[in-house]
């Protein structure tokens, strides 16, 4: 009897091993407790560890970068003008300057270049190479209803030299021979009266004279015009149409500057500057940073002869407008009789 039970419980043994075999997703190298392995999941291997010890895991691709779009340039500023100058202007009186022309092939300056007194007759590169799209002739002030025009004359016809040439005209409001405000124009220049390369800055301390209002205080820090108050390329200003430039105008108007009446007044001082050189007016006045000897000069009989650090850059003497003055102001021009 017990060799009966024995056999058939040895044959229920078979039969239900044989069931276990052909479950469904289960294979005989399978356990039913086995999941597949998570990146958490992984057991960590030691540096001594063999092929034999470390599990298979399957390898998944890492997901692709999204596409980025390309950056696109930023968008141009539009502006609308209500009020452009007018394109014909005729020039006001002429204030000559002197020209270093005639002297150019003997690489020096006739005279005209005082340091003392901030009067740069300097258009020349530090080698005393001439540069005549810096050499200013004359400039003249004209005026409209609406627009005041600064027009310089220079030797050359390219102010789109590729030194790189900023043009300017300085305003003394007080007549105090410091400069207190300045409109610059930078290249590229276009024919058309355009404001995107203008800019105004004023000075909010003082200090465009240095100590003094037109001696070289130097060596003396400062950072001469120093608040932008209107740039046409960026959009800076409350009056889109407040200050303008445009170049080869006519003879006497090589670069030509428009400003509104209204934002000037009716009594100021001005001048103009072209600069090829430092062309930083956060520097002005030059003469506060070097001294004389540091400088150089451009002119042969001079001891500081030649240019050093102070090149490429030619301004005038200041001219009146609206009021008589004294005729003694600081780096005012000689009256004429």
């Amino acid at each position: 009897m017990k060799k009966n039970n024995s056999v058939v419980l040895f044959s229920f043994m078979i039969i239900f091993v044989m069931l276990a075999c052909n479950m469904p997703g289960i294979t005989a190298n399978q356990g039913v407790d086995s999941v597949p392995a998570t990146a958490t999941d992984l057991p960590v291997v030691s540096a001594s560890a063999t092929s034999a010890d470390v599990p298979v895991a399957t390898v998944f691709a890492p997901s692709p970068e999204p596409t980025l779009e390309p950056e696109l340039p930023a968008p141009t500023l539009a502006v609308s003008h209500l009020l452009v100058p007018a394109a014909i202007v005729k020039p006001g009186r002429l204030i000559n300057d002197i020209v270093s022309v005639d002297t150019a092939a003997e690489k020096r300056a006739p005279y005209g270049d005082s340091y003392k007194v901030n009067r740069f007759e300097r258009p020349f590169l530090q080698d005393m190479t001439y540069v005549a799209d810096l050499d200013i002739v004359s400039f003249n002030l004209a005026y409209d209803e609406k627009f005041f025009y600064v027009s310089i004359e220079l030797v050359g016809t390219d102010p789109n030299n590729d030194l790189g040439i900023n043009y300017s005209v300085e305003f003394d409001t007080n007549a105090d021979g410091f400069g207190d405000m300045i409109i610059i124009a930078y290249p590229p220049y276009n024919v058309e009266w355009s404001t995107s390369n203008v800019q105004i800055v004023q000075d909010t301390n003082r200090d465009t004279g240095g100590l003094s209002a037109e001696k070289s205080d130097a060596p003396l820090p400062g950072d001469g015009y120093d608040e932008v108050i209107f740039d046409g390329g960026r959009g800076v200003g409350a009056d889109a149409d407040l200050a303008w430039a445009r170049v080869n105008a006519g003879d006497k108007a090589t670069v030509q500057f428009a400003f509104k009446k209204a934002w000037i007044g009716t009594r100021f001082m001005y001048g103009v500057v072209a600069d090829g050189g430092l062309k930083s007016i956060a520097d002005m006045d030059y003469v506060d940073r070097f001294t004389a000897e540091e400088a150089g000069s451009p002119v042969r009989d001079q001891q500081e002869y030649p240019l050093k650090a102070l090149y490429g850059v030619d301004n005038v003497c200041r001219e009146v407008f609206g009021f008589t003055g004294t005729e003694q102001e600081p780096q005012r021009c000689l009256p004429t009789r």
